[in-house]
């Protein structure tokens, strides 16, 4: 049949499974073939169905397909040869989008492991400088996985500046992997790592960049992570020391009252230049609260939104800070 003239297909959502895909593959590697598009989301297609490499291809959506680590390593194989024009990749909610390299890569979700991150650090080490976004949450990374990651992200080529580690099941571990990155000449803007078992000992380790002049870190999300006022008391200190942190998240952690005014001594110094604060249910009452009011009036110049939903402050306790949204001196614009 002639190929030739069509440019794009869409097969999403038919049982094509492995077999159909062979059989494609087969067609797509016909020198007459000129298909730029093909979509073949939710088609029962697993790794094995990933082993062809059309050199025209430009855009190919593979979303909820089930590719696990064999699969990473077929794709990064794709994206490691020379003749690959692909531009744009969809697995899952994975895509990759830029005419030349890798900018944008989601991976949530995806079965997963550390071994499919060493296959993936290896592809993303023979060309570090193009990729500013990496999204692994939900897989098992483990903390091996993040030693894998750590050892691009130290290369100074490399320029992520969004990394997010949402529920991959690290420890402390991947904290002190971590923070030697923020220590150096890193492009780091953005780290997510809720939903992991890093404890009070895990955020230690990771200050110990934090307060490193080099680092420029300015986005830190530790949503449930097991943390308590041991962790208010570092960060107040990475606070103080003039740090580039922007934006705070330690929500769904038992921080009580006595963690939010560890977190006063760093508010109300003039070094800190936060402008986002999340605590939303993490147990505190109108004392906490009453710690934060007295913080934004010391130093009210920087904070710009305040979430302390899921807590019990009583009326006294949301008056304190609500006041503040009247005050003119006082930045406060989003209080929840």
């Amino acid at each position: 049949s002639n190929l030739s003239h069509l440019r794009e297909l869409d097969l999403s959502e038919n049982e094509l499974k492995n077999t159909g895909v062979n059989h494609l593959c087969d067609v797509l590697k016909d020198s007459h073939c000129k298909l730029e598009r093909l979509r073949l989301g939710c088609c029962d297609v697993t790794d094995e169905g990933l082993c062809s490499n059309p050199s025209h291809l430009r855009e190919l959506d593979l979303s909820e397909n089930q590719m696990k680590n064999t699969g990473v390593n077929h794709l990064c194989d794709v994206l490691k040869d020379s003749h690959c024009k692909l531009e744009r990749l969809r697995l899952i909610t994975f895509t990759y989008k830029n005419p030349n390299a890798l900018i944008y890569l989601k991976l949530r979700y995806c079965d997963i492991t550390d071994e499919g991150c060493s296959a993936l650090t290896s592809a993303l080490r023979s060309n570090p400088s193009h990729l500013r976004e990496l999204d692994l949450s939900g897989n098992k990374v483990k903390n091996k996985g993040v030693k894998h990651l750590c050892d691009v992200l130290k290369n100074l080529d490399c320029k992520l500046e969004r990394l997010s580690l949402n529920d991959c099941d690290l420890t402390d571990i991947s904290c002190s992997a971590l923070a030697t990155v923020l220590g150096l000449d890193s492009s780091l803007k953005e780290l997510n790592m809720n939903s992991n078992n890093l404890q009070d000992s895990g955020v230690k380790l990771l200050c110990t960049g934090l307060e490193n002049v080099k680092c420029e870190l300015e986005i830190l999300r530790l949503r449930g992570c097991g943390l308590t006022e041991e962790s208010c008391s570092v960060l107040a200190t990475v606070l103080r020391s003039n740090s580039s942190l922007k934006e705070l998240d330690m929500s769904n952690n038992n921080l009580q009252d006595s963690g939010v005014k560890k977190l006063q001594n760093g508010l109300e110094d003039t070094n800190c230049t936060l402008e986002k604060l999340g605590l939303s249910d993490c147990s505190i009452t109108e004392e906490g609260y009453k710690a934060l009011a007295s913080a934004l009036r010391s130093n009210p110049s920087h904070l710009i939104e305040l979430d302390l939903t899921g807590n019990d402050p009583g009326q006294s306790g949301v008056k304190e800070l609500s006041d503040l949204l009247q005050d003119p001196n006082c930045q406060l614009k989003t209080l929840r």
